[in-house]
């Protein structure tokens, strides 16, 4: 990075996804000057995986201090929505749990019967710890007298807290299927405020709120001022909600937005509310909030694991993007032999989770193969969207935005929707950025999808065919 560039640095974004740990820098005009991104590692104690905190926190100093000579003003934390820390005395009192960490059986069933309804939070039943709720449980009974004095807060409200000193609660987090908010009155569930937990939680504010300025310590080790303002940050799915508000086509009408990552989730910003009761509860659906506090019908899969999993099959490549062409003519092979890959790679997840996830025939040629998962990727996509009852306009973000026969093919299923990708990258980080200032515009455009060339009703009903025992 140039020194002139860095001399345009006015905001830093740290996003810690459940993949990837990122940091960007940007200028106050919404363009993106730096970026650097370190892989989570998986930590294990006491037989309990847990997030990387040690790991995450000595990176994020290191790179901060890249920036030392920067202009910069504000710092924005973004994370995923299924982790939460436990401050006491000034300090964690135990590594976070992983999501993906098992919650054993006997605790799982108690807190499955102390939980409430969907129709109140929004929130389905879902496996591991993916419900904070969950998680709260099982920590009350591993560390009874830490949880009792604890302060509690989210993910990405705990870097605020690294970065500020300040703990704070908000509610993107607290109404990403967590258990412990309804978003219909805008306030923590029953079962939050019955547990003790609501008013553990460190002081609620909005997400665009400063909670403080860059701790001391940290400005001495990094270089940075002490004056930077540190907001209180958001959920990474609701920043790139955010960022793709900022499109005149999405900021009006009916629209959708498909984030893709390691998850793949629908949000819909409709017209008209959506009764939280008309959404399937077991098929992944559920209500996020936004960072106005307004309710999201929402619907996913793990897309992106699904997709590494077949990926590694084949040690050659590490994803699905490069050769598009190649890819694109490997489509007519895939639909004339009718080969298919069936839910789910993730058990327990998406709108078909009771699937083993099985090839009717696996294809021997590397295109097919990646061709054959880019359209089972749409046609589960396609699912999720009838779900939530998306239509008019839908933006697709993030990783596999890029995926052509994915992004074309949904393109191809959902005819009566305008489909459209972001020449606009790094949307959850910029998202973040338009807390600061609401009426920055991205830098890039919309670009609409021109479907396959290839007619896919066909292929579609004999998959839905194949999967019809999925559905309860």
């Amino acid at each position: 990075m140039r020194e002139d560039e860095l001399n345009l640095g006015f905001a830093i974004i740290v996003d810690i996804g459940k993949t990837l740990s990122k940091v960007s820098l940007w200028s106050r005009d919404g363009r993106i000057l730096d970026r650097q991104v370190r892989p989570n590692e998986v930590r294990t104690q006491d037989g309990i995986r847990r997030l990387d905190t040690d790991g995450i926190g000595g990176w994020l100093v290191e790179s901060l201090s890249r920036y030392a000579s920067s202009n910069v003003e504000v710092i924005v934390p973004v994370a995923h929505g299924a982790g939460v820390a436990a401050l006491t005395d000034g300090k964690l009192a135990f590594p976070p749990l992983d999501y993906e960490q098992s919650i054993p059986d006997d605790i799982m069933s108690a807190y499955r019967k102390e939980r409430d309804a969907f129709a109140v939070t929004g929130s389905p039943a879902l496996p591991d710890g993916l419900n904070i709720g969950s998680q709260l449980f099982w920590l009350d009974r591993l560390y009874p007298a830490e949880m009792a004095a604890a302060t509690l807060l989210p993910w990405a409200q705990y870097w605020g807290w690294f970065l500020s000193g300040t703990a704070a609660t908000e509610v993107t987090s607290l109404g990403c299927h967590s258990d412990l908010w309804t978003p219909d009155t805008g306030r923590f569930s029953p079962l939050a405020e019955r547990m003790g937990w609501a008013e553990r939680f460190a002081p609620l504010v909005k997400a665009a709120d400063s909670i403080g300025t860059l701790r001391p310590d940290l400005a001495a080790r990094t270089g940075l001022s002490a004056d930077i303002r540190v907001l209180a940050g958001l959920h990474d799915s609701n920043a790139a909600l955010l960022a793709a508000r900022g499109f005149d086509e999405i900021a009006q009408g009916d629209s959708t937005i498909l984030s893709t990552g390691t998850w793949f989730i629908a949000m819909r910003l409709p017209q008209e509310a959506l009764a939280t009761s008309s959404l399937a509860e077991g098929r992944d659906c559920l209500v996020n909030v936004d960072a106005y506090g307004s309710a999201v019908p929402s619907a996913r899969f793990m897309g992106g694991r699904e997709i590494e999993t077949v990926i590694e099959f084949d040690t050659r490549r590490v994803d699905i993007k490069p050769d598009q062409p190649a890819l694109i003519a490997a489509v007519p092979d895939v639909l004339k032999s009718g080969t298919m890959l069936l839910p789910t790679l993730a058990p327990g997840f998406g709108p078909y989770p009771a699937g083993s996830g099985n090839w009717t025939e696996r294809p021997d040629d590397w295109y097919q193969r990646r061709a054959a998962v880019c359209l089972y990727a749409a046609l589960v996509a396609d699912t999720m969207l009838d779900l939530i009852g998306s239509r008019d306009r839908l933006l697709v973000e993030g990783r596999f935005a890029d995926a052509e026969v994915f992004v074309r093919a949904l393109a191809s299923l959902r005819p009566d929707m305008e489909v459209y990708t972001a020449n606009a990258h790094n949307d959850v980080s910029f998202g973040a950025l338009r807390l600061i200032d609401p009426s920055l515009k991205p830098q890039g455009s919309l670009s609409r999808v021109e479907p396959l060339d290839q007619d896919l009703s066909s292929y579609r009903s004999r998959w839905l065919a194949g999967i019809g025992e999925l559905v309860s």
